[in-house]
């Protein structure tokens, strides 16, 4: 009886063991030591799931030396990417590595990357935790298991862009950004998808920051009060997604017949790169080479019309006109008379292709220079500031004539709305018999910055060179200067630039493929602007055994109708200027274009250098201003800028009122961590404080800021003066100075954004 028993007793055991073929197969185990290489010709940079559905490993991107860590379905043809590694940062920002980074899976550190040179690049973040393998299952999940059997890190808790089956995120906040561009090649954009409470909310980010924007959509739901929910997830089983709620009650988020199940098909909810969230379903049964992505499932329907938000441009970039197309996915146009300000990329801002402005002379506040485009049934509801009524349509023409700041004018029945740049959220509505008048100059599209043909090239530029002192401060002119020059002192050299007086001038011309041989291949990059991407890399410069010079190059991405010898001209003029004294300098006004932060160095003795000239523009004594397209950083760009007017130096002041403020409150310009709406953009909240007569609360408790309460009162109130959005209101730098220094007296400042109130046809 005994031994019948103990028979008895392993028959658990028993049917365990037999079990464990199955959990085996269900994930692959990875041991700590273990690595794959990028780019490696003789191993695959990638680890397959036990189905062979996933794989987990570099994916090469843009060219063939750049890799992302990633995963992706590997038996669909084009290897769509649904998850890959972030870099750290406040606004993290994919994680491009160079080929020959190997990635290794520690005990201490978890997955660690290092660059072909042995350099440290990227980490998981696992604690205190030990790790003792990796796992990567096939749901398309990778993980790190810890001593304690527990998961120390996994890809399941850090999505990207695409909700996978299986996967439950249990956190409020930020769930999913959208990538860059519709291809493999991810990158940043300003789509979010965010669970707040007991919904599931689309925002717009405005980059390159992260605060967020109202929400274009959000999911309905229980009550927040009762049940509010704190997670989404994905049932693979019956291909809905979910709102998680805290009693663990599921409340279905996708709807509709189509809904499929995981078993016979695969499955992904990815948030897109413009602004639509899509459920999509992949049927396993045909053959592999068939295979192709179908929507079952999206949000928000008729995303143009449906959606409308106060801030921000909408679904398009500023000045867009977004429609619907049959799959219910958006699509960006130009109005007549504006350009778009990057013809690579739809979503971005279109420009008006003449210079706008309230000025003596300027031809767009005269009436005899300009003519009204009208065009059927397209709208831009949020930014008029202007509503007249009863009118004419007649009436309505003529009063947007006669004001300078009218860019548009909305006619319906009687109602005319006045509207100047930024337009935002443009549609077409064609059933409320909405008119658009669009101000054009007569004579075309003289002045346009993007119009005849766009050079697709891409450009190269590298330089060394530096600038004397200034008012303020001593330049230093770093990387990135010209079209495919650099500055050098040597004979050897016969390749450089002439000056229009035919004289020769210390830069020379580098090909493409010096340049692309210097940089190998552009593998490791050091920074990123709007204008392109700047990379590392080394060049001869023939002296001797240590020959070999470190340099900064910059790669452009695009290039406006500021032609090459208009760009040659300014760098060659900017090449002239690199004694330490002012004597060159007084020849010509430079304007930085992207006064921010991240441009201000400190030398060796803590001296403060301005770098990053690559968006610089030159005026001549003679000058007072300049048409040029967009430049600059988001948050320090003066508004003049978005209203194609002409540009002075007084945009580089009110950049600088921008970065006044940072040091001063010792924050962010935009900061949507700090708490409190009111605080989130600097600038609007320092105003706010003044006018309230209540600015210590931007330093808080900082004893040696209020111990010297009038100079600290001061420093505010010139802040507020740079950045008056009429730049005739910016003083010059000279007067800034000496009101920084208590020279002169400094008078109260008016509101900064008199134009600025917006209202809502």
């Amino acid at each position: 009886m005994a031994s019948f028993f103990h028979e008895l007793s392993l028959i658990p055991m028993f049917c365990f063991f037999l079990l464990l073929p199955h959990i085996a197969i269900s994930q692959r185990i990875i041991s700590v030591g273990t690595g794959i290489v990028a780019g490696d010709d003789k191993a695959r940079g990638h680890w397959l799931s036990p189905s062979g559905d996933f794989a987990f490993g570099f994916r090469q991107i843009e060219n063939g030396n750049s890799f992302l860590l990633a995963t992706w379905f590997d038996k669909i043809p084009e290897k769509t990417t649904v998850w890959y590694a972030k870099g750290r940062g406040r606004v993290p920002k994919r994680l491009v590595v160079p080929k020959g980074s190997k990635l290794v899976v520690t005990s201490d550190r978890g997955l660690v990357i290092d660059d072909p040179k042995g350099g440290f690049s990227w980490s998981t973040d696992t604690g205190a935790s030990r790790v003792t393998h990796g796992f990567f299952e096939d749901s398309g999940n990778f993980g790190l298991k810890k001593d304690d059997k527990g998961t120390a890190w996994e890809t399941f808790d850090n999505p990207t862009d695409t909700i996978l089956p299986g996967q439950e995120i249990t956190k409020n906040g930020v769930i999913l950004i959208s990538r860059g561009s519709g291809s493999n090649a991810i990158g940043e954009r300003r789509f979010q998808l965010y669970l707040q409470d007991r919904t599931v909310q689309l925002r717009t980010v405005n980059l390159p920051g992260s605060y967020e924007n109202e929400p274009y959509y959000s999911s309905n739901g229980s009550d927040a009060s009762t049940n509010p929910g704190e997670g989404i997830g994905f049932n693979g089983s019956t291909g809905y997604l979910y709102i998680l709620h805290q009693n663990r009650e599921k409340s279905p988020l996708t709807t509709g017949s189509k809904v499929v199940s995981g078993q016979d098909y695969y499955l992904r909810s990815t948030l897109e790169f413009d602004g639509v969230f899509i459920q999509y379903s992949c049927p396993k049964s045909v053959s592999a080479g068939e295979r192709k992505w179908s929507a079952i499932w999206l949000v928000p329907d008729n995303i143009c019309n449906n959606t409308s938000m106060e801030r921000g441009s909408g679904i398009c970039g500023y000045n867009e006109i977004c429609t619907t197309s049959i799959d219910q996915r958006p699509k960006c146009e130009c109005p007549r008379g504006f350009s778009r300000l990057n013809q690579s990329d739809e979503f971005t801002d279109c420009i008006p292709n003449f210079s706008q402005a309230c000025g003596v002379g300027d031809p767009s506040s005269s009436q005899d220079e300009v003519v009204l485009d009208e065009v059927a049934n397209i709208n831009w509801p949020t930014s008029d500031y202007a509503l007249l009524q009863p009118f004419s349509e007649d009436e309505c023409k003529i009063s947007c004539l006669r004001d300078c700041m009218c860019a548009v004018a909305i006619f319906v029945g009687d109602m005319c709305w006045k509207k100047k740049l930024l337009l935002s959220n443009g549609r077409y509505e064609f059933d409320t018999n909405t008119k658009a008048f669009i101000k054009m100059r007569k004579n075309g599209s003289e002045g346009s910055p993007s119009s005849g043909s766009n050079s697709n090239n891409t450009l190269i530029i590298a330089g060394s060179a530096l600038l004397g002192s200034s008012v303020f401060l001593n330049f230093m002119l770093m990387g990135a200067i010209g079209l495919g020059f650099f500055m050098i002192y040597h004979k050897k050299w016969s390749r450089f630039f002439k000056d229009e007086s035919g004289l020769d001038v210390n830069i020379r011309c580098f090909t493409y493929t010096e340049l692309e041989d210097a940089t190998n291949g552009f593998t490791e990059e050091l920074g990123r602007g709007s204008f392109g991407r700047v990379y590392r890399g080394d060049i001869d410069v023939g002296n001797g055994s240590n020959s070999r010079t470190e340099v900064a190059i910059k790669k452009l991405d695009r290039l406006f109708q500021e032609n090459e010898r208009e760009f040659k001209t300014e760098v060659l003029v900017i090449g002239q200027t690199h004694h330490k004294n002012l004597v060159r300098l007084l020849r010509t006004q430079i304007i930085h274009c992207d006064i921010k932060p991240q441009n201000i160095l400190l030398d060796e003795n803590y001296g403060a250098r301005i770098s990053d000239f690559g968006l610089a523009k030159l005026l001549l004594l003679s000058q007072t201003h300049t048409n040029t397209a967009i430049r600059g950083t988001r948050g320090y760009v003066a508004p003049e800028w978005f209203r194609n007017s002409p540009i002075t130096v007084k945009v580089d002041v009110y950049s600088f009122g921008v970065l006044l403020l940072e040091i001063i409150c010792c924050r962010r310009s935009v900061d949507i961590e700090i708490g409190g709406e009111d605080k989130v953009i600097l600038a609007d909240w320092a105003y706010d404080c003044y006018r309230e007569k209540r600015i210590d609360a931007l330093v808080e408790n900082d004893e040696e800021a209020l111990s010297d309460f009038k100079r600290f009162e001061r420093f505010v109130m010139v802040a507020i003066w740079c950045i008056q959005e009429d730049p005739s209101l910016r003083p010059t730098m000279k007067k800034v100075m000496l009101m920084l220094e208590g020279i002169i007296q400094v008078s109260i400042p008016p509101c900064p954004f008199p134009f600025s109130t917006i209202s809502t046809v």
